[in-house]
């Protein structure tokens, strides 16, 4: 690849060039653009433009998507940066951090979903007289349907829905 003049490294980029720098479908780039996730402008010929910082911005969408976060969540952590800009080292430290807590959560519901797979896991199809984690008497099915004890159901979020 050919290296950037003084004058390139300030010119904006396409969704397309977005797209290929990124290794990611233009239709994600727009979708991210929807979503909040990035900030793009049109150019007078109505043309999508994009500072150069999408691209690290897009860069830490696609981590934090590979770790399993929800868009919701990642958009939270982009809007709590300062004048909503691209993540420095040390942001990142911070967010990784937070995102690690919410990992090593998820690690150990999944282990636990994995110890308790054979035997009930709160739904009530099974003998609820021999299940470790038993809905005695459908306590819970005020709750909703499906499994309820291993993990708390979250909220219901549109955004979550597109990760």
């Amino acid at each position: 690849m050919n290296r950037l003049t003084p004058n390139q490294d300030k010119r904006p980029l396409s969704a397309g060039q977005i797209a290929t720098r990124s290794g990611v479908a233009v239709s994600t780039v727009h979708f991210y653009e929807t979503k909040g996730l990035i900030r793009g402008w049109r150019t007078p010929g109505n043309q999508r433009r994009y500072g150069r910082d999408v691209l690290r911005r897009v860069a830490v969408i696609k981590v934090a998507q590979r770790l399993g976060l929800p868009l919701a969540t990642i958009r939270k952590a982009m809007d709590s940066l300062p004048g909503g800009r691209t993540p420095t080292a040390a942001d990142w430290k911070q967010l990784s951090k937070e995102w690690r807590a919410d990992l090593q959560r998820r690690i150990r519901t999944l282990q636990k979903l994995s110890r308790e797979l054979d035997g009930c896991i709160g739904c009530g199809c099974l003998s609820l007289k021999v299940c470790r984690l038993r809905n005695a008497l459908d306590h819970l099915s005020e709750e909703g349907s499906g499994p309820r004890l291993l993990e708390p159901m979250p909220a219901r979020n549109l955004m979550s829905e597109d990760s």
